[in-house]
């Protein structure tokens, strides 16, 4: 059921995909890359160092087990990257888990599945941000005391870019997206050329952070440094949640995307994952172990700067693969009933504009909540999307075992495994940050949930008072009476009689007076120009004790409509819409108290006539 939908669904043809009517400003497989990889494409700035940290508890001997580890990882992203290319074919109109689990898993587990990828956008968006200008203000201390200024000037830039279009926003975001790549596969490239490090960071002036004589390497610690370096895997489900915005064929050219991603993604980690092994790094504190690789592989030169400053560029637009996939999914729930339908509605360019608008807001809120901080939001960031990932895989197991096709079984063994070791690294990063802050989102998560079918039932409710989905009674003619409100003589007055009279079969006009000298001066005044002018319609006088202007007028209606039963009353308000839009602001605001108190206190048809001063 779909109640007043601003946007009806392309029709299909048989055989093929909706018809387009934008691809122009839809993504190719390059610039869909350059658009939704971002977040994926920069988790190799933290994912790796994630490893390390929590290894180094450790000691050496725990930091031998990165590569192990690693690969892991890269096996869990070959795994995401196989589900989701099966995504993007079994739901080509986007929604990524959220569409998986309404398919197989029924709506409650797909509510679980949105909230947990919304909640996951909008903290990518701030997290990003934050780190972004964290690197910033690390090469620049004298900002610092700034940092939440510059954190929401580097959201305004990323929205206004994204209110341009998708493909406006890849264009932007391809050339840092290329360099930053570049950059790590040249530090990769030399560094296992390499047989010592061209120099490194010792301890000196910083504080390492490897534990002293800790041999023991537990089941417990590998789980836990694998979920935190599961954070390099945030971002993979963006492209299927986006299908809609690539060309056609849309399916073939979000397929080539993701296994691009997943490709080029799982490349830096293990390569990384080498040399920090080859070079025996360990973890710095206020050292980045990408900076430290790039100082053993590059040198402290120029190299070493480029990838620093594109690193630091390419965490901030990182923010930009929420802003490609959120919009997206909020339009899907809107089409289902689960969110307000404005989300459905598109502006130009292909811009879904109240859905990156209201992802913009949420973010900026979140920004002046963490005044600018990393480590505030860090903790919170993650679990949404493992909640997503898992509820995707157990779908698609699903998925395998209805349709029982060619290698079924394969395919669901694969996407099994993926649940458990998705499932398992949620559980994982939960419990070990939930005194830190993830507590918010165990809370968020099912809040989430009830709002959304808050507003499923709302729509339901509208849905059965407005008889949608039943044949109506057949339309016929009642009278109709005309109201229109006015103060004084004018060309407005003249303009509104003469769309009431081409309206109704009875006008009235109607103004109300007061008790106060000057206003008595002022009706009479009214009626004596009135009865001069003679328009032919009649003059109501409605008394009012107090400085009243809509009520009056609402219950002059109601009592029409009591003594005339079977009557249809309009109301309708003449007002001037200024040549300059400033000019709004000297607006008496008249016409939006009347209507206000007539929508609000009668069933009465409001009409507002807008008279253009040119």
């Amino acid at each position: 059921m779909s109640v007043l939908t601003a946007e009806q669904p392309d029709a299909v043809p048989v055989g093929g995909e909706p018809p387009d009517t934008g691809d122009r400003h839809r993504l190719t497989a390059v610039t869909g890359l350059a658009a939704l990889s971002l977040d994926a494409m920069a988790s190799v700035a933290y994912g790796p160092e994630a490893i390390v940290l929590v290894l180094a508890a450790a000691g050496a001997h725990g930091l031998g087990f990165t590569m192990p580890v690693t690969l892991a990882i890269a096996a869990l992203l070959a795994v995401l990257v196989a589900s989701y290319r099966q995504v993007i074919a079994a739901f080509p109109n986007g929604g990524g888990s959220y569409a998986v689990a309404k398919t197989h898993l029924g709506a409650r587990t797909s509510l679980v599945a949105a909230a947990s990828l919304v909640l996951d956008y909008v903290l990518n968006v701030a997290v990003a941000v934050t780190a972004g200008v964290a690197a910033l203000t690390s090469a620049f201390p004298a900002f610092y005391d700034d940092r939440l200024w510059l954190c929401l000037a580097v959201l305004a830039l990323i929205t206004g870019v994204n209110l341009r279009g998708i493909v406006e926003s890849a264009r932007a975001f391809i050339v840092p997206t290329v360099v930053f790549v570049g950059s790590v596969f040249v530090l990769i490239a030399v560094g296992l050329f390499r047989s010592h490090p061209v120099s490194t960071v010792t301890a000196a002036g910083h504080a390492s952070v490897v534990a002293d004589n800790a041999t023991v390497v537990g089941a417990l610690l590998l789980l836990k440094a694998f979920a935190s370096g599961c954070a390099a895997l945030t971002g993979v489900e963006a492209i299927a949640n986006a299908v809609p915005s690539f060309r056609l064929p849309r399916v073939r050219r979000a397929q080539r995307a993701e296994v691009a991603l997943g490709a080029v993604l799982g490349l830096m980690l293990i390569g990384l994952s080498v040399l920090i092994g080859r070079f025996h790094l360990q973890p710095v504190a206020g050292v980045t172990v990408l900076a430290q690789l790039a100082d053993a592989s590059l040198g402290h030169n120029w190299a070493f700067y480029v990838i620093q400053f594109a690193t630091m560029i390419l965490l901030a637009l990182s923010a930009n693969t929420s802003f490609g996939g959120l919009p997206v999914l909020l339009k899907l729930l809107a089409r289902d009933n689960y969110a307000p339908h404005v989300f459905a509605l598109k502006a130009e360019r292909q811009v879904h504009r109240h859905g990156v608008l209201a992802l913009a807001v949420v973010s900026a809120a979140l920004l002046v909540f963490s005044g600018g901080d990393t480590n505030t939001l860090v903790p919170m960031f993650a679990i949404g999307v493992f909640v997503g990932f898992t509820i995707a895989q157990v779908g698609m197991v699903r998925h395998w075992r209805l349709g029982r096709g060619r290698g079924w079984r394969g395919k669901a063994l694969l996407n099994g495994f993926g649940a458990v070791l998705t499932g398992v690294a949620t559980v994982v990063v939960t419990a070990s940050k939930f005194a830190e802050g993830a507590w918010l989102i165990v809370i968020a998560l099912p809040l989430l949930v009830v709002a959304f079918e808050t507003v499923h039932r709302a729509y339901g409710r509208i849905g059965e008072r407005l008889g949608l989905g039943r044949i109506p009674e057949a339309p016929h003619r009642e009278r109709s009476l005309v109201v229109v409100p006015v103060s004084s003589l004018s060309r407005l007055t003249s303009e509104a009689l003469t769309a009431a009279v081409s309206l109704g079969d009875e006008v009235r006009a109607v103004t109300v007076c007061y008790p106060e000298p000057e206003d008595r001066a002022q009706l009479h005044a009214l009626e004596h120009a009135w009865a001069k002018w003679d328009p032919g319609v009649e003059l109501v006088r409605l008394s009012c004790k107090r400085r009243s202007l809509g009520r009056p007028i609402a219950a002059y209606i109601r009592e029409v409509t009591a003594a005339e039963p079977g009557t249809r009353v309009t109301v309708l308000i003449p007002e001037t819409e200024p040549e300059r839009l400033w000019q709004r602001l000297l607006q008496n605001q008249r016409g939006a108290v009347v209507a206000h108190a007539v929508r609000r206190e009668t069933d009465a048809v409001i009409c507002r006539l807008r008279f253009r001063l040119m």
